[in-house]
């Protein structure tokens, strides 16, 4: 009986190791399955609800930020935030290779408590390094719109951060002869030459008129075609002062 006991015994505790070791087998082994499949399997979902999404390369860089308001990015350049604050702008967010914001579609619409509205839509791409330089924007004040296509144009150098911090440390500055040399020199900082300038629009002004404005380096208008809120039509030559020098239909001819 007692060598009975014994057996028993002995096949208990081997039985008991042998569950213990199994199951720890089998869990080591689950976790290795759902750790690939996080790593390169797909997850279907039928309805997802989120503050924010981030996209990433496999080096953890950004690429892509879908946000709300309140979780919204900062503005990285090379990855480094540089002045403005996040949580103000709800939308997606473009970074290029070296996780600098590069553009994006962000949007807003509200009124206050008096009744008046402001709503807003833009959908940009970024300069390398630089600021916006093509553009689908709306703007809506109260019903005071303006509705376009922007290409600008960005000067290369200082990079946008560093023109930022200078631009906002110099308005900060007293109104004075040295505060207005200090922001004409960073905004025409070569040969008089902006460093930005609207080239194209295509669109609708604030005055409900139609139009397509050219403009020179300077972003000064040259060539106009409009089709004003009467519905009358016209092209305009503009010299670099803004002077209408010719314009058609010639009414002169008439």
């Amino acid at each position: 009986m007692t060598d009975s006991l014994k057996k028993i015994n002995k096949q208990i505790r081997f039985l008991s190791v042998y569950a213990m070791v199994s199951s720890v087998l089998l869990l080591i082994a689950l976790f290795l399955i759902l750790k690939k499949d996080r790593i390169t399997g797909n997850l279907t979902v039928e309805e997802l609800t989120a503050n924010r999404i981030n996209i990433v390369e496999p080096n953890g860089l950004p690429r892509l930020v879908l946000s709300n308001v309140e979780k919204s990015p900062a503005n990285l350049n090379h990855g480094k935030p540089f002045g403005i604050p996040g949580g103000n702008r709800g939308g997606l967010i473009f970074y290029d290779d070296e996780a600098t914001e590069c553009g994006g579609l962000v949007f807003s619409g509200r009124k206050d408590s008096s009744g008046k509205y402001f709503a807003s839509g833009h959908f940009s791409f970024d300069q390398y390094n630089q600021n916006q330089v093509l553009y689908l924007q709306y703007l809506d004040d109260n019903g005071d719109r303006k509705t376009g296509l922007y290409v600008d144009d960005w000067h290369n150098s200082p990079p946008y951060p560093e023109f930022r911090r200078t631009y906002k440390e110099t308005e900060k500055l007293p109104n004075g002869p040295e505060r207005d040399a200090k922001l004409k020199q960073l905004l025409e900082p070569v040969n008089g030459d902006p460093a930005f300038a609207h080239r194209v629009f295509i669109g609708k002004d604030a005055n409900k008129a139609s139009l397509i404005n050219l403009s020179d380096k300077k972003g000064k208008p040259r060539i106009q075609l409009i089709v004003d809120s009467t519905g009358e039509a016209k092209i305009n030559f503009l010299d670099s002062a803004g002077k209408v020098v010719y314009s058609l239909p010639n009414k002169a001819n008439h």
